[in-house]
């Protein structure tokens, strides 16, 4: 086995997992996100020292009130103006729009305990190539060639019926789910997979019914929130950028920024 191999995903020496745990590699990130964010709380004099090392990817309730209160001073994210909330409003109307429907089917690859991420995200992006490569024909044996897979592949219950979900809003589905799914024109096979906090989604627009978009003065404070948490996320991922690149990260990719200035 090579050295590569038996390396421990860790931060300064921190381990990220347990022996017994299989993370995917999304999980992984987050996990040396947030210890890089923990130890930088302590170095801030935010979080005692001897707070505790996460345990399975949970850190202490000291350890979350710590990181919130420094990015909170860390962090500069500036209030939109006007004019932006307008553009992105103009550009992004259908977000806004109230009782958007959409008629879903999908397959679900679930993230368990155990799995091989890498092997089962192969499964699933052939299964996603496969379905759009074919496409829906009008043969009887190609007709329905989505809902035979979902019988065979999906561990969401729905499978035996094909994969089918029904008609969903934006609130009967996880947030991120709905991210990807409403205010948006696609119908058919979505091209890319879809992450849940349950796995990876091939997922089929059956149909859309548009909701109704209200007027900018009547949606501004959500449209002014959204662009307060891109800009927030823009602003956390520049700062961990830097911590990454003053840490010693191992076993897991991070980007690290060239120089701290990037911030």
């Amino acid at each position: 086995m090579s050295a590569a191999a038996t390396v421990t995903p860790s931060v300064n020496d921190v381990a990220l997992a347990t022996a017994g745990e299989a993370l995917g590699e999304d999980e992984l990130r987050q996990r040396a996100c947030t210890e890089l964010l923990r130890q930088a709380a302590i170095g801030a004099g935010l979080l005692a020292a001897d707070d505790p090392a996460p345990a399975g990817g949970a850190i202490s309730e000291a350890a979350a009130a710590a990181i919130e209160a420094l990015l909170d001073r860390e962090l500069a994210v500036p209030e939109p103006d006007e004019q932006a909330c307008r553009r992105h409003h103009a550009a992004h109307a259908a977000r806004y729009a109230g009782g958007e429907r959409v008629q879903l089917r999908h397959i679900l690859f679930a993230v368990t305990a155990g799995v091989d991420f890498t092997a089962l995200r192969e499964r699933a992006e052939a299964c996603l190539i496969d379905l759009r490569a074919r496409g829906r024909d009008e043969t009887v044996g190609d007709a329905d060639r989505f809902a035979a897979a979902a019988r065979e592949l999906s561990n969401c219950p729905s499978g035996t019926a094909g994969g089918a979900l029904g008609w969903l809003t934006a609130s009967d589905c996880a947030p991120e789910f709905a991210r990807e799914i409403f205010g948006q024109s696609t119908v058919g096979v979505l091209p890319r997979l879809v992450r849940s906090r349950f796995g990876l989604h091939v997922v089929e627009v059956l149909a859309r019914q548009p909701g109704i978009v209200p007027p900018y003065e009547q949606v501004r404070a959500a449209v002014a929130q959204s662009l307060r948490q891109q800009a927030f996320a823009t602003a956390l991922r520049q700062y961990l950028q830097v911590l990454a690149a003053q840490a010693r990260v191992e076993g897991v990719a991070l980007a690290q920024a060239d120089s701290p200035l990037v911030r």
